[in-house]
């Protein structure tokens, strides 16, 4: 089997499972794959130069931005070396999910920060499991005090 590496790459990137998004410094989304089209229930087209605000609840947007900011201008994260980040998210329809994600800090050649790359995936329903434990561990404590 001869793989050409570059169609490779553009195969994976573009139609892995998981959604891969990258947004450059200012926070447009300039890459979005059919993993994200699938995730996030927006198209290609409708995300594509678009805040990432669009997948953000409200609520978390000051946070998620000053995080981003800090990133754009030291070229460093602590979720940078693999570490998995769970945040809440939306979808286009506006349900509220759960995603886990790794980042990619991305760098041009004199090593200034040009954007992040994002790989996420659906963790709701493990998230969901974990919130019904808890309350389950939570009343059976309850019930024995």
């Amino acid at each position: 089997m001869n793989l050409d590496p570059d169609r490779l790459a553009r195969t994976l990137l573009a139609e892995m499972a998981d959604a891969l998004i990258v947004a450059d410094a200012a926070g447009a989304i300039r890459f979005w794959n059919a993993g994200a089209e699938r995730l996030f229930g927006f198209t290609r087209a409708e995300a594509l130069g678009q805040s990432l605000d669009i997948i953000i609840p409200e609520r978390l947007r000051a946070r998620h931005w000053a995080g981003f900011e800090a990133t754009m201008r030291t070229g460093h994260s602590r979720y940078d070396a693999g570490e998995i980040l769970a945040v809440p998210a939306i979808r286009k329809d506006g349900a509220r999910i759960s995603v886990e994600f790794t980042i990619i800090p991305l760098h041009d050649d004199s090593s200034t920060m040009e954007g992040i790359a994002a790989i996420m995936r659906d963790a709701t329903a493990r998230f969901e499991q974990v919130c019904a434990l808890q309350r389950e561990i939570a009343a059976l404590k309850a019930a024995s005090e």
